[in-house]
C-alpha cells in the first residue's frame, strides 16, 4: 500500500472516508441532519470531481486491479455529475414528499462510489466488488419511500433479479477463470490470443449477460418500467443517469480490455442485444401513458443505439458510446427536472396527458422539454441527433449495414411518442397548471437545456474528449 496507490484512488478514498463521517452524522443527529448531510454529500462528490479534474496521473495500482487512464477519468467525472445532480434534484421533493431522510443522500454516495470501482475495474474481481456495492446501495433506495406501496415493490423487484444477475455474471467469471487460469484483464485478454476454447466463449456470455441487466439491454430489462414507475422520481432520475453511465463504461472495458483477441464472440452478441433493445424500446413505449414508464422504455432504446457503436468494435466506436453517455445523461436528467416540476397543489402527477396545453399555462417548462422530446428524437441540429449519428457512423464504418438500417427504422418509430407529447403540449386543451418550480430543477433545467439545444457550439471540443479516452483502448 504505497502512495502511488493511495493518489490514484483518491477520489474513491474519499467518497468511502467521507459517506463514513456523513453517516456517524447521520445517526448522531437523527433527522434534522438531513440538510446537513444532503449539502455535504454534494459537496463530497464535487471534491471528488475537482480531484480528477485538477490532480494528473494514470497507470495500475493494487496490483494491476485498479487502473486510472484517460477513459476512466472522464467516465468517473460523468458519474460524479449525474450523481451530485440527482441528489441535488431531490431537495425540493423529499421536503413535500415526506422523503427527507439523510439514509439517501448517503447511500447515493456509497453507490457512487461502487461506480467509480466499476469504471476502474481492472480485474473481474474488482469488477464484482464495485458492482455489488453500487447494486446494494439501489435496491435500497429503490425502496426507499417505505410509505408507498409502489416503491417497496420496485426495490424487491430490483433486489430479486439483481441477485439473478450477479449469480450469472459470477458464474461466467469462474468460467473465465477456470479456462484461462486469470483475473485480470491483461492476463485473460493473453490466455485467449494463446487459447480460444467453448468454456471461455460461455464465461463471455454469461459475463455480457450480468452487464446488459446493469445497463437495463433487452432481454435483461425486465425490472427497468416497474422500478422506473415505482421508485420515487428523484430516484428514478438518479438510476437513469449515474448508474447508467457507469455500467456501459464497464461494458466497454470488459470486452475491449479482457475480451479484446475474442471481437468476433461479443461482436454478435453486442450487436443481438443492440437490435432487440432497439426494437423494444421503440414500439414498447408508444402504449404507455405514465411519462415515467414511459422513460424507462425510452432508455432501453437509447441503451441499445449506445450499443450500435460498441458492436463496431473500433475506436470510433468507443468514442461514439462515450459521447452518447454524455449526450444522453445531459437529456435525461433535464427531461427528469420537468417530471418533477409536473406538480399542482393537491401534489405530483405523472401521466402523460397531465401535460396537455403546457404550452399556455408555463410556456418556458413547455419549450424545453419539447427540446428535450426532439432531443431525444433525435431530430437536427439538437445533441441527440449527434449521438445517434456517431454511433450510426461507426456502425457504417465497421460494415454493419443492417444493424445501422435497424437503428434509423427504429428511431423512426420511437419519434413518435416523443411527438405525442409534443403535441398535448402545443395543440391540446390545457390541464390545470403546475406549482412554481423549485430552484434547484430551474438550474439543471437551464443547464442540461442550453446542453442539448447548443450543443452543435461545443461539439468540437466534445468529440476531441471523447476520441481521447477511446484511445485508450486502441494505442
Amino acid at each position: 500500500m504505497d502512495i502511488p496507490n493511495l493518489a490514484l484512488a483518491m477520489p474513491e478514498l474519499l467518497l468511502a472516508g467521507g459517506s463514513m463521517i456523513l453517516l456517524m452524522i447521520g445517526v448522531y443527529s437523527g433527522e434534522s441532519s438531513t440538510r446537513v448531510v444532503t449539502g455535504l454529500s454534494v459537496a463530497l462528490i464535487i471534491l471528488a470531481g475537482v480531484w480528477l479534474v485538477w490532480v494528473p496521473g494514470t497507470g495500475e495500482a493494487f496490483h494491476g486491479a485498479f487502473v486510472m487512464d484517460p477513459f476512466a477519468r472522464l467516465m468517473k467525472i460523468l458519474v460524479l455529475i449525474g450523481s451530485s445532480v440527482a441528489i441535488a434534484m431531490s431537495v425540493g421533493f423529499a421536503r413535500l414528499e415526506n422523503f427527507d431522510r439523510f439514509e439517501y443522500p448517503i447511500l447515493v454516495v456509497l453507490a457512487t462510489l461502487g461506480m467509480l470501482l466499476m469504471v476502474s475495474a481492472n480485474d473481474m474481481i474488482a469488477l464484482y466488488l464495485g458492482l455489488e456495492l453500487q447494486a446494494l446501495s439501489l435496491y435500497v433506495v429503490a425502496a426507499i419511500n417505505r410509505d408507498s406501496l409502489r416503491s417497496t415493490e420496485a426495490g424487491l423487484k430490483y433486489f430479486v433479479l439483481g441477485a439473478l444477475s450477479s449469480g450469472m455474471l459470477l458464474y461466467g467469471a469462474s468460467l473465465v477463470y477456470g479456462f484461462t487460469g486469470h483475473t485480470g484483464f491483461d492476463g485473460i485478454s493473453a490466455a485467449i490470443v494463446d487459447e480460444r476454447s467453448l468454456g471461455l466463449v460461455f464465461g463471455l456470455v454469461f459475463i455480457l449477460a450480468g452487464l446488459a441487466f446493469k445497463v437495463s439491454a433487452v432481454p435483461f430489462h425486465m425490472w427497468t418500467p416497474d422500478v422506473y414507475e415505482g421508485a420515487p422520481t428523484p430516484v428514478t432520475a438518479f438510476f437513469a443517469a449515474a448508474p447508467k453511465v457507469a455500467a456501459m463504461a464497464l461494458l466497454v472495458r470488459v470486452v475491449h480490455g479482457a475480451f479484446e483477441p475474442a471481437v468476433s464472440d461479443w461482436q454478435q452478441i453486442i450487436t443481438f442485444i443492440s437490435i432487440a433493445s432497439m426494437g423494444l424500446g421503440a414500439f414498447a413505449a408508444i402504449g404507455q401513458n405514465n411519462i415515467k414508464r414511459l422513460m424507462a422504455y425510452s432508455s432501453i432504446g437509447h441503451i441499445g443505439f449506445a450499443l450500435v457503436g460498441l458492436a463496431s468494435g473500433s475506436e470510433e466506436g468507443v468514442s461514439g458510446v462515450v459521447l452518447y453517455m454524455i449526450i444522453y445523461m445531459a437529456m435525461t436528467l433535464g427531461t427528469f427536472a420537468c417530471i418533477l416540476a409536473m406538480r399542482r397543489v393537491d401534489g405530483m402527477v405523472e401521466e402523460i396527458n397531465d401535460l396537455a396545453g403546457l404550452s399556455r399555462t408555463n410556456p418556458m417548462l413547455a419549450l424545453v422539454l419539447t427540446a428535450f422530446m426532439f432531443s431525444l428524437a433525435g431530430i437536427p441540429p439538437l445533441a441527440g441527433f449527434w449521438a445517434k449519428y456517431f454511433v450510426f457512423l461507426a456502425a457504417i464504418q465497421a460494415e454493419l449495414y443492417i444493424l445501422s438500417v435497424i437503428g434509423v427504422l427504429a428511431s423512426v418509430v420511437g419519434a413518435y411518442y416523443y411527438l405525442r407529447i409534443v403535441k398535448l403540449i402545443w395543440f391540446d386543451e390545457p390541464e390545470q397548471g403546475f406549482v412554481p418550480m423549485a430552484s434547484e430543477l430551474k438550474i439543471v433545467l437551464v443547464g442540461s437545456g442550453l446542453f442539448t439545444i447548443f450543443y452543435v457550439v461545443i461539439a468540437g471540443p466534445m468529440s476531441t474528449i471523447a476520441t481521447a479516452a477511446a484511445r485508450t483502448f486502441f494505442n
